[in-house]
């Protein structure tokens, strides 16, 4: 035995020669009838006792957290397969063949389309044992309407999932010949999963590679969160991501992973299909994408089971007493593996097994074409489902589930295993002939150049057998089902406090902190409010909340705080209402997209309001930000320490002034930056009842500011204004003439001056200036949304052109300024594309003042004046507009600069 022996199972020292083999035997020896005697837990002892001795005398092992590279149930350790495997696996054929049928038919009809069928081939198998055996649907429903599984499917398998649908008939033909053209007449199949596009199907969308994993995390998270708190009741539910290796690059997908297993998230499921293959190459080419995963989720705190070798290599590693077979395992790379793929068996035989002789004594009884067959644990429906059965076991830990496939198994020549493979979109005939042979389709030679679909009758043993497993699991997975009776929404006590005015210089901020109050208290809404911060929660004042609502800890509060002593201590709770989720965004924004789709994913609404540095928000998670608007989410997004100027002193890395420009890009998006509390309040208010009440697919992005100032008393008829974008707020100062510019002898000339959030009140400033020094009559409107007068204005545009025989719609801001040829001036605390979103429709030209450029560190007042933005710049900019219409003398803009100290010579900030 001693001559053969060679380091078994040496994963630790990649492959080094032992200087004693007899003694190591002998020390394993003793260790396995140790086992024998004794059982597990005494050997774990054991080992352990040995480690901490090491440790004490200088001798320790390098750390890894790998185990080696076989699977992690053993085979002795399978449970039994439930499930008639010549039946599931004729379904699965099929499903393959009309995935693969549905992107080769697209392509055909319309090169370029698109598509992927490399993806599913490879993870045909761990979709079709989750479906028949673990994916619960919705249709056995829990107490309150909702129940079943919440899944993440890989977007690239979309086709897989189709052709699923498609055996159970809840796809039809005609969908089915129209994937990626979903402008078809009775509707086609999206290219990814969108619940937009496709919301009686797609839950999640899940194609923004990264996004899921985030996503799945902290919907496991509020799952737990609306249980805790009572708002749920214990149903078992659990949520399934389906990644691929490739996509574990993306930092959102293991940004989050020690936050699983610091909750014990065991109703958290990760199946990473790891076909060791990225769009163009190998993931990990000169590495182990398996091993280096299986580090990470360890290092994190999951149960990684690894699912590596189908049943076929399972004698080879009983016979292998060397340890020999392992230890190559081991030592090969993820670009030699996927060499063996596309090379014949006596490649194999000569580089994976030729390494060492008694290895090939090994498989000297085995034909070059079983050494090709030797199956990939992912391709495995006996081994994928012990993993599946021990990961819906695990109980206090989130479990990662790493599946080895072959990218495109199946396509033979076309593809599989091929850097290529992503890529591949159309197969020639003797490629599907050798699909149709190697899955046994009933396609006929000459039908094959058309690659039709095929679907068994109605009464045929598969579709049959699917629809039976389909039911005893709760219905078809994936499915979306929404709530839709309206919320009961607050009484006007709440809002009439904030109509009022504040009698004391307060912010924006601290007005919606105390209106948020209001509604965690509120008899109606009060516990579906979910407030959600990422630990900025003294920043915005919201401190006043801990110790009446708690912040949310699935443990409680298991220490005593240091602040304890304090009125607004730092106070944790099982049923705490806050998600303070730590310094992360794109976490927090993932729990704001669990939130607002409750109605959707556990039919109960729930209202969030995720609060958040405004310059932390669009340009850091925006494509969080996009997946909610496809997964129509509600809710209302907060902008806090907003604006470029007004933010005293952190300059240029917290200093948001385009995130209004990021705003307007999604579609389902409403922006509005008030400035007053009752603007505020209206806007809120209008809000919940778009989204709770109406049941609109909308949510919020509204900017709040720190800067303290008194709040006035909501105008008299101010509401439409409020909501529609724009409405007069000051008029000009009594005895301006009522005519146009100049237009009689004497008479005062006349501006607009448009300011919305902090800098309104400079243009109400600049309206006196103007006023008392320079004799022009100013208005001033409150601009709470370029947004929504810019949507308005393209509605009106649209409808006047489609129906040229109508009488034409004229836009809310156009019958605002009708008939005029005042000049306007805007001014806000963010870029010059803000409000010049609505020049086009206002009469004559709109002289747009904003905050270009990079922030600074200094004084409000000097950031206005920096940025050309403050009173003294609106009025300079007011009598220009004025001179260009000959409405006042050049000479008064020259002497104004002069007047008001404006540096005429200052560089532009748009390039300092």
């Amino acid at each position: 035995m001693s001559e053969v022996y060679r380091a078994p199972l040496n994963w630790y020292t990649s492959g080094d020669q032992d200087g004693d083999v007899e003694e190591t035997q002998e020390w394993l020896e003793a260790f396995g009838q140790l086992i024998d005697r004794q059982g597990h837990d005494r050997a774990q002892f054991i080992l352990q006792k040995l480690l901490e001795k090491g440790y004490e005398r200088d001798v320790s092992l390098p750390f890894t957290a790998n185990t080696p590279y076989i699977n992690s149930i053993p085979a002795a350790k399978q449970p039994a397969y439930p499930g008639d495997r010549a039946i599931e696996r004729r379904i699965k054929s099929i499903t393959r063949w009309n995935a693969m049928a549905m992107v080769v038919r697209a392509n055909k009809k319309f090169p370029g389309l698109g598509g992927h069928i490399s993806t599913f081939a490879s993870a045909a198998t761990l979709y079709q044992v989750a479906l028949h055996h673990f994916l619960r649907g919705r249709d056995k429903l829990a107490e309150d309407g909702f129940g079943g599984d919440l899944v993440y499917f890989q977007g690239h398998a979309s086709p897989g999932i189709y052709a699923h649908a498609f055996l159970e008939g809840r796809i039809s033909l005609e969908q089915m010949e129209c994937f990626r053209r979903e402008l078809e007449a009775g509707g086609g199949l999206s290219s990814y999963p969108h619940p937009w596009l496709m919301p009686d199907f797609w839950e999640y969308p899940t194609v923004s590679m990264g996004l899921a994993p985030i996503a799945a995390i902290y919907q496991a998270k509020f799952n737990r969160y609306l249980r805790d708190r009572g708002l749920r009741p214990h149903q078992g539910r659990r949520v399934w991501a389906f990644l691929g290796d490739g996509e574990t690059d993306e930092p959102e997908t293991l940004g989050a992973i020690t936050m699983a297993a610091r909750e014990k998230l065991d109703n958290l499921i990760f199946v990473i299909n790891c076909n060791l293959q990225r769009l163009d190459g190998p993931v990990r080419g000169n590495g182990k994408i398996i091993q280096e995963l299986e580090t990470a989720f360890r290092g994190a705190g999951w149960l990684v089971l690894k699912v590596v070798w189908g049943s076929e290599w399972d004698p080879l590693l009983e016979a292998d007493s060397t340890g020999l077979l392992v230890q190559r395992m081991n030592e090969v790379v993820d670009g030699q593996y996927q060499k063996y793929v596309v090379e014949p068996g006596s490649y194999v035989r000569q580089d994976f097994f030729g390494k060492y002789p008694e290895l090939l004594e090994l498989v000297k009884n085995y034909s070059d074409e079983q050494l090709r067959g030797l199956r990939r644990g992912g391709h495995d429906p006996v081994k994928v489902h012990a993993a599946f059965k021990a990961a819906i076991t695990q109980r206090g830990l989130p479990t990662v589930i790493l599946a080895k496939t072959v990218k495109g198994y199946g396509m033979g020549e076309a593809g599989e295993g091929k850097n290529v493979t992503h890529q591949q979109k159309k197969l020639n005939d003797d490629e599907l002939r050798q699909f149709r042979d190697r899955f046994d389709i009933p396609v006929r030679d000459e039908d094959l150049h058309e690659t039709p679909f095929y679907r068994p009758p109605e009464t045929s043993v598969e579709i049959q057998y699917l629809k039976e497993r389909r039911h005893a699991l709760g219905g078809p997975v994936p499915r979306r089902r929404v709530r839709t009776e309206p919320l009961p929404l607050p009484k006007d006590e709440i809002w009439n406090t904030f109509f009022a005015g504040v009698n004391r210089d307060v912010s924006t901020t601290m007005v919606f902190v105390q209106m948020l109050t209001q509604l965690m208290k509120d008899k109606e809404i009060g516990r579906q409010v979910v407030p959600i911060v990422p630990d900025e929660a003294r920043t915005f004042g919201m401190e006043s909340l801990f110790r009446q609502f708690g912040i949310y800890s699935h443990v409680g509060q298991n220490y005593e705080p240091v602040d304890k002593g304090m009125l607004l201590y730092y106070r944790e709770a099982q049923d705490g209402q806050i998600l303070e989720e730590g310094i992360t965004e794109a976490g927090s924004m993932a729990s704001f997209i669990a939130a607002g789709t409750s109605y959707a994913t556990h039919g109960k609404d729930m209202i969030p309001f995720f609060i958040f540095y405004s310059m932390f928000g669009f340009q850091r998670i925006g494509d969080l930000i996009w997946a909610a608007a496809d997964q129509r989410a509600k809710g209302f997004l907060l902008g806090g320490t907003s604006g470029r100027t007004t933010l005293n002193g952190e300059g240029l890395q917290h200093e948001d002034g385009h995130s209004h420009v990021l705003a307007s890009t999604v579609p389902t998006l409403l922006a509005y930056d008030p400035a007053f509390a009752y603007e505020l309040a209206a806007i809120i208010r209008d809000g919940l009842r778009r989204m709770y009440g109406e049941r609109e697919d909308v949510f919020y992005y509204i900017t709040l500011y720190n800067e303290n100032y008194p709040m006035p008393e909501k105008p008299e008829g101010s509401d439409e204004g409020i909501l529609k974008g724009l409405y007069k707020l000051r008029a000009a100062a009594p005895g301006a003439p009522a005519g146009e510019a100049g237009a009689s002898a004497g008479g005062r000339p006349r501006a607009h001056l448009l300011g919305s959030g902090s800098l309104l009140r400079e243009a109400l400033r600049a309206q006196e200036i103007l006023a008392e020094r320079y004799g022009v009559a100013a208005e001033v409107w409150s601009a709470t949304s370029y947004q929504a007068l810019r949507r308005d204005a393209l509605d009106a545009e649209r409808w006047n052109m489609m129906h040229p025989d109508a009488p034409e719609r004229k836009p809310y801001v156009v019958s605002l300024f009708a008939g005029e040829d005042t000049p306007i001036v805007a001014a806000s605390d963010f870029m010059k594309a803000v409000p010049d979103q609505i020049a086009r429709w206002l009469p004559g030209r709109l002289f747009s003042l904003g905050t270009d450029g990079f922030g600074r560190s200094d004084t409000r007042e000097a950031l206005r004046r920096f940025f050309e933005v403050d009173a003294e710049c609106i009025v300079v900019a007011t009598l220009y507009s004025l001179a260009q219409r000959g409405a006042v003398p050049r000479e008064l803009v020259k002497q104004a600069l002069g007047d008001l100290g404006v540096d005429p010579e200052k560089a532009n900030p748009l390039y300092t």
